[in-house]
């Protein structure tokens, strides 16, 4: 069997393959492996050390694989994990590899976005306790305002199914209504978790008009093309074999009813043993 060195993409359970999608309609020509650790989802309101020894675990598992290069599609993972996982345990286990999370790319355009530099941030109580995207979009935008609100019931209304039915309506005009009660010049709200696409069509409903809803999907997909184009040492390791493989840390079936929704055609999923 020919080896491959596929381009790992992680995510806690579904959401990652809202990013996914948009990473493989862009970059069709490599070989991917999507790993969503289901059996241990949500991460949202777990502890950093829980999340980081969960990822830690997971990213390990992708360079068994093969991976060179693995990208964390989880907001909470990236929040949490990502800089102690690039820091200190990529060194030690292996330095020639890669893994990149998805705050930073978000963060480098989010000023292109916004005309009265006031910022919303809908995430995991995760994400947004840990102001990752204050501290980056600071960086870059230090004149932009960064309001920060978490929705702990947005994933779980996605995750089982109910994101089309009236009884989300609530939910999402809830939290939306606090996020703006904070701060009425907000012009541009950042989705921060990959799961709340699947809500995009109530948040619109329940916004002004003016109001620009920015999903990651395209933006981390068109910053992996850069990273390969600035950084062929690792582009030439990536096999181009046009191949997916899709892992569950849970139950088979019931992730590949789940995952085709999310990533928009069906799926047929291999068991992870981690």
């Amino acid at each position: 069997m020919k080896t491959t060195h596929p381009i790992g993409v992680f995510d806690s359970g579904y959401g990652g393959l809202t990013v996914f999608r948009s990473i493989a309609a862009l970059l069709p020509q490599y070989d991917f492996i999507y790993l969503g650790d289901n059996a241990r989802a949500p991460y949202g309101n777990r502890s950093f050390e829980t999340v980081h020894q969960y990822t830690l675990q997971c990213v390990e598992w992708f360079f068994e694989m093969g991976c060179p290069l693995v990208i964390i599609a989880c907001n909470t993972a990236s929040a949490k994990a990502l800089r102690t996982i690039q820091q200190l345990n990529l060194p030690e286990i292996a330095p020639q590899n890669r893994v990149l999370g998805v705050i930073r790319p978000t963060a480098e355009v989010i000023g292109s976005y916004t005309r009265t530099n006031a910022v919303g941030v809908l995430g995991t109580k995760g994400t947004v306790s840990s102001q990752s995207y204050e501290i980056e979009i600071g960086k870059f935008f230090p004149e932009i305002r960064v309001y920060s609100h978490a929705c702990p019931m947005w994933v779980p209304i996605v995750e089982y199914g109910e994101y089309q039915g009236k009884g989300a309506d609530y939910f999402v005009q809830k939290y939306l209504d606090e996020l703006m009660n904070k701060a009425p010049e907000i012009d541009t709200i950042l989705l921060a978790c990959t799961h709340y696409p699947l809500l995009i069509e109530k948040i619109e409903k329940y916004l002004p008009p003016h109001i620009t809803i920015v999903a990651q999907g395209n933006i981390v997909a068109h910053s992996l093309t850069d990273y390969l184009q600035r950084h062929s040492e690792m582009e030439t390791k990536i096999s181009q074999g046009g191949t997916r493989r899709f892992f569950t840390t849970d139950d088979i079936a019931d992730f590949n009813q789940h995952a085709t929704i999310f990533f928009g055609e069906p799926i047929n999923a291999e068991f992870a043993h981690l």
